[in-house]
C-alpha cells in the first residue's frame, strides 16, 4: 500500500485569481489558501487536522490517503481519504468548526 499524503492542509476554497489577461496565477491561489485556512485556525473557527484526524482513526480505522480543507458554501468542511485494513477506501467529510461527521462515501 503507497500512502500518499498529498496536503494536510490543502485548501480550495478561493475562488482563483486572474491577471490582467485572464490567466489563473496558481501561486496566488495556494498562498491565499494557505494563509485563509491559517488564520481561521488562528481565530479558533475550525479545529486543528489533528483532532479531525483522531476523531476519524476512531470511527474508521485505517491509513490516511489525502486530506484537504474545503468551502462548501460558507462551511469549511475537512475532507479525508482512508483506506481500511481491509482495503475499502472512504471519504469522511467533517465540519472544521466542531467536528461533527457531515457523510461518508465509500459504505456498503
Amino acid at each position: 500500500m503507497i500512502l500518499i499524503l498529498t496536503c494536510l492542509l490543502s485548501v480550495a476554497f478561493v475562488p482563483a485569481r486572474a491577471d490582467g489577461d485572464g490567466e489563473h496565477r496558481r501561486g496566488y491561489e495556494r498562498d491565499d489558501d494557505h494563509d485563509r485556512a491559517r488564520r481561521a485556525l488562528e481565530r479558533g473557527e475550525i479545529l486543528p487536522l489533528t483532532d479531525i484526524l483522531k476523531r476519524a482513526n476512531s470511527e474508521y480505522p485505517g491509513q490516511l490517503i489525502e486530506a484537504e480543507l474545503d468551502d462548501e458554501h460558507g462551511r469549511m468542511v475537512y475532507e479525508l481519504v482512508i483506506i481500511s485494513k481491509a482495503g475499502r477506501v472512504f471519504k469522511l467529510y467533517y465540519d472544521a468548526g466542531n467536528g461533527e461527521l457531515l457523510k461518508v462515501k465509500g459504505r456498503d
